[in-house]
């Protein structure tokens, strides 16, 4: 049995812009944002603002607006960082590898043959986060 939705977790704290994100899109319903600790140049979290735990309680019609808009960012992931391709990722409850426990999605750029980084191995650069976040927004 999962754990109820804890509306303290970090991303529920960037939605109510208690803590600062480099952001690439928002609107009434998400959030698109730079991952601090990528696994590759450009990882993107896309973040349902309703809250929900992960996938397993996430209201339908929440993820039904979602899927487009994830469509919509890779493309624009792909023409900002010229990536090769593109992995999408989801997790859900930690024995899975979930660590923040509010619904979001990775989208992790894949780079020819470069190996990808372990899951939040090392904090990216602010300031190539920033110029990341800006490139990905103008090609949205």
């Amino acid at each position: 049995m999962t754990s109820p939705y804890d509306p303290a977790n970090i991303f529920a704290k960037i939605l109510r812009g208690e803590i600062p994100a480099h952001k690439v899109h928002e609107d009434a319903a998400s959030l698109v944002m730079m991952d601090l600790f990528p696994q590759s140049r450009g990882h993107l979290l896309v973040i349902p603002k309703a809250p929900a735990r992960n996938l397993l309680d996430a209201d339908p019609a929440i993820l039904a607006t979602i899927m487009p808009l994830l469509q919509r960012v890779a493309k624009a992931l792909l023409a900002a960082t010229g990536a090769d391709g593109l992995r999408l990722a989801q997790f859900n409850e930690a024995p899975a590898g979930q660590t923040v426990f509010h619904l979001h999605f990775h989208l992790i750029p894949v780079y020819g043959d470069a190996p990808l980084a372990p899951h939040a191995a090392g904090k990216a650069d602010d300031t190539e986060l920033a110029a990341l976040a800006k490139a990905i927004a103008d090609q949205l």
